[in-house]
């Protein structure tokens, strides 16, 4: 077998997922000591896998919120010489004005803190059910990532970079019995604004003819960069150009950023 063969088989993606038998892992590290092109490949896989299931880790303060202070204090614009002969009363009665607006201020401030505690605690549960769904989310995409690459029912098709993104790769997961097509774009850069990976199930015999089967929207927001498009049951070879938002109804050629026969 080939290292072309060797590739295309799968069993490296097995190997990287950790599937293999302590013999075939055996097999692969020493087949990977001696072919570079194998070993690179092996690196690519995993850079992949770790884009597909890039671990989340939300971001929780562990601090705790310093409680609002408030202090209570009495001004006065000058000073007011008591009589000597003040009555007991009067002394008295401003005592408790004073114990009075000392309270009203210890219970405000109370106050003032129970609802910053609530509104914190409000805003703290917020981000974890946010947290929560992000996971949720991040766990079906990694498991749907798993399933397309396990699926021993799928061809591999290796896209390789063409003139205009030589460093560009991308694989297509076909499964012929269902024709149901996965792209995998983690070696794409980001398109431009307002431009659209558009892909095409191409067949080469006797003329080239290049059938559209979707666009790879909401580039930035997937981030598994696993993408579902359109079925398809006699192609040749696949290919990926950069198109106009909205796609195109031929490729455009000067744009064909990856592409790989069958």
């Amino acid at each position: 077998m080939d290292t072309k063969q060797y590739i295309d088989s799968g069993i490296l993606e097995l190997y990287v997922y950790g599937l293999l038998s302590e013999t075939e892992n055996d097999e692969v590290n020493q087949i990977a000591k001696e072919n570079p092109e194998i070993e690179k490949e092996i690196i690519s896989i995993e850079k992949g896998i770790v884009n597909l299931s890039t671990s989340f880790s939300p971001f929780l303060s562990s601090e705790n919120f310093e409680k609002i202070k408030a202090k209570l204090g009495l001004k006065y614009s000058k000073v007011i010489e008591m009589e000597p002969k003040s009555s007991w009363s009067k002394n008295i009665g401003w005592a408790a004005a004073v114990a009075l607006l000392l309270g009203i201020g210890y219970q405000y401030t109370q106050l003032s803190d129970s609802n910053n505690q609530t509104i914190i605690a409000q805003k703290e549960k917020m981000i974890l059910q946010e947290t929560v769904s992000g996971l949720e989310l991040k766990t079906k995409e990694s498991q749907m990532a798993l399933a397309i690459v396990r699926d021993t029912k799928n061809s591999v098709i290796q896209l390789a970079g063409q003139a205009v993104s030589p460093q560009s790769s991308a694989k297509i997961y076909w499964n012929k019995e269902t024709e149901v097509v996965y792209v995998d774009a983690t070696g794409l850069p980001e398109p431009p604004k307002g431009k659209v990976y558009q892909i095409w199930s191409l067949k080469l015999q006797p003329q080239l003819t290049p059938t559209s089967i979707g666009l790879l929207s909401d580039f930035r927001a997937n981030d598994s960069k696993i993408f579902a498009v359109e079925k398809t049951s006699d192609a040749e070879a696949f290919g990926i150009t950069l198109e106009p938002a909205g796609g195109s109804k031929s490729p455009t050629m000067e744009q064909l950023y990856t592409l790989g026969k069958v």
